[in-house]
């Protein structure tokens, strides 16, 4: 006997569905992506963490914290200035959102 698994599509925003309130689970959602964004640029531009570090503005040591993934540790406010010494533009877009009816 095959025991059937139960899908159930996710809302877009995997820390909603793992149980986050909807404006937590929003800024997380956003930390992340603009986490992910340093990571790529610290992995393609071939510098050493030292030198990445430097080029954001942070320690090597915060960056590791970054490149490991430590959400929790960093603010929308530090990742924006961190991805604007890297040479990139945060864009702010404000429009009405729906709060996901299981919420």
């Amino acid at each position: 006997m095959t025991k059937r698994l139960k899908v159930q599509n996710g809302s877009g925003n995997v820390f909603t569905d793992v149980g986050f309130p909807p404006a937590e689970a929003h800024n997380l959602q956003l930390c992340a992506e603009m986490m992910m964004r340093i990571e790529r640029h610290v992995r393609q531009s071939g510098l050493t963490q030292q030198a990445a570090a430097r080029l954001l503005g942070i320690t090597q040591p915060r960056l590791n914290q970054l490149l490991k993934r430590k959400i929790e540790l960093f603010s929308l406010d530090a990742l924006v200035n961190m991805l604007t010494k890297a040479g990139m533009r945060v864009e702010l877009r404000v429009k009405p959102w729906r709060i996901p009816a299981n919420c």
